[in-house]
């Protein structure tokens, strides 16, 4: 059985003392892809790094945060889109990207115009993108609905709306990513999971943060996917076999990865 941590920012300083321990966890867990989706353009170096030790495991992505996003936001935006424009060939992605109205409102105009500059970058380069939407949901599907190109996909991160946002998303052409906050006590993604077909589900911890039960409160690390999953195929009623075949066939397809084939860095 092999799963696929959609989202995991495993560069952090949160795992300079071990991140060796935790790939080798993560892989006998059957976690055997990670996705490394970028900050801005002073984590590039240490993403490429770890990408570069594991070519076989983490594949990294690259955009700008929205909450990297500020007065200086064009400087920003030419520094990444001169890294992946010179170096394309290593991405899977362009992302994180998107819009967070959840710790300030005060660069949201910038915040739109970067997630728009970027998409349009990832048309040019045939690249999904991964969307970060905290309390922007009526936000992003307005911009996606005007400015989306049409042959552009992705995911949504952390997918925070409800069944109706979600079949809103999916007909444009994005997956949803599950992560740990599906097995909060509770939680309306619950619902989400319930209601919305498999095949528009990938699976996602986002570590370090929002780890799952029963360890939430704790450094998340990708080898909780397991724990995802099975939240997952217990909302679904279905075995945990099926939901790591169609998730991780979902990532695979979307992030072009996988099948013995490493990203040359």
């Amino acid at each position: 059985m092999v799963l696929v941590d959609s989202h995991a920012h495993l560069y952090l300083e949160d795992f300079k003392d071990d991140i060796d321990n935790v790939i080798k966890d993560s892989i006998d867990n059957g976690i055997k892809y990670m996705i490394l989706p970028n900050i801005d353009s002073m984590s590039i170096e240490s993403m490429l790094a770890l990408a570069a030790r594991y070519p076989e495991n983490c594949f990294p992505s690259i955009g700008i945060h929205p909450t990297s996003i500020n007065e200086n936001y064009q400087d920003e935006l030419e520094a990444v889109e001169k890294e992946i424009k010179e170096n394309y060939r290593k991405y899977c992605c362009i992302g994180e990207i998107g819009i967070d109205l959840y710790w300030d409102k005060t660069y949201q105009e910038q915040q739109e115009i970067a997630f728009i500059r970027q998409m349009k970058l990832a048309e040019d380069l045939k690249l999904p993108i991964s969307i970060h939407s905290r309390n922007s949901m009526n936000e992003m599907i307005r911009i996606l609905k005007k400015e989306k190109p049409g042959n552009v996909n992705g995911v949504f991160h952390c997918f925070p709306g409800n069944t109706i946002e979600a079949n809103k998303v999916i007909e444009m052409g994005f997956k949803l990513g599950i992560g740990g906050v599906v097995t909060f006590k509770n939680a309306g993604i619950k619902d989400v999971v319930k209601n919305i077909p498999l095949e528009h589900i990938i699976l996602e911890t986002d570590a370090p943060y929002l780890t799952p039960v029963p360890y939430r409160g704790k450094r998340n690390e990708s080898k909780y996917i397991r724990l995802i999953a099975e939240e997952v195929a217990k909302i679904k009623e279905l075995s945990l076999e099926e939901v790591a075949e169609v998730t991780t066939g979902n990532a695979l397809e979307l992030f072009r990865i996988g099948y013995g084939t490493a990203i040359n860095l």
